[in-house]
């Protein structure tokens, strides 16, 4: 039995942030393999298994708009939020005092097809039945149903996913013909990889608590036309 999937994704808009533009939002061409991998664990996840991206396909000519968004400057402390639930104190800001309006250069009308597969990590396998084949029925169920625990979004959790299908195959011949050819998408962000390998650094899956500490990891894709074989350049991802 495979245990890869193959599913299509549609969006109205998307962005997928290049870190080193630091004020305002820039995406990248095409999606970036750590927010592929969150939109999938978005149907299914769980410590015991680790997402591969093989392929991404690009579908929709790549198009981009721009637009102005409010945005918050500070977030809540996790400490405040924690004293009032135990009734001391308060957690609370005000958004008319914090607004923030920045600039984004946003994708638009897109659309991917994803080939993936998933590995066991050996991490917290809570059932002795722990194999490949339990968790590949139950990403295969979720899909069919259009099952997730959050709403999968491309990138940012405001530009949410407009369609996601689970397919046998992907039609080539959809590939829009502006992407033919050898499209060299330059260095891009792969992921990040943690310090603590994603186990607890205090042993205690029921109260776990990690390091938080992470690299990023970079590489340089190419686009043949259409087709982004994540899997062919894996080995030169670099730090």
């Amino acid at each position: 039995m495979g245990y890869g999937f193959k599913i299509i994704v549609e969006g109205d808009y998307a962005l997928f942030t290049r870190p080193e533009f630091k004020v305002e939002r820039v995406s990248y061409d095409v999606p970036t393999i750590s927010a592929i991998e969150g939109l999938i664990k978005s149907v299914y996840w769980k410590p015991a298994i680790r997402i591969v991206v093989d392929k991404i396909i690009v579908f929709n000519p790549i198009r981009f708009i721009n637009i102005r968004r409010n945005e918050i400057k500070c977030k809540i402390p996790l400490s405040s939020v924690k004293s009032q639930m135990k009734g001391k104190g308060s957690a609370e800001i005000f958004a008319s005092e914090q607004r923030s309006q920045r600039a984004g250069m946003l994708l638009r009308d897109v659309k991917y097809g994803i080939e993936f597969h998933f590995e066991l990590t050996g991490n917290r396998s809570e059932h002795e039945d722990e194999c490949e084949e339990k968790h590949y029925n139950i990403m295969l169920r979720r899909l069919r149903n259009g099952q997730f625990f959050r709403q999968p979004c491309l990138g940012c959790r405001e530009f949410s996913v407009k369609r996601m299908e689970i397919v046998d195959d992907f039609d080539m011949s959809l590939i829009d013909s502006e992407l033919e050819g050898d499209i060299d998408l330059g260095f891009m962000l792969y992921g990040l990889k943690f310090d603590d390998g994603g186990k607890p650094v205090n042993g205690d899956w029921e109260n776990p608590r990690f390091s938080d500490i992470a690299s990023p990891l970079y590489y340089r894709p190419h686009m043949i036309n259409g087709v982004i074989d994540v899997g062919k350049y894996r080995e030169g991802i670099i730090c």
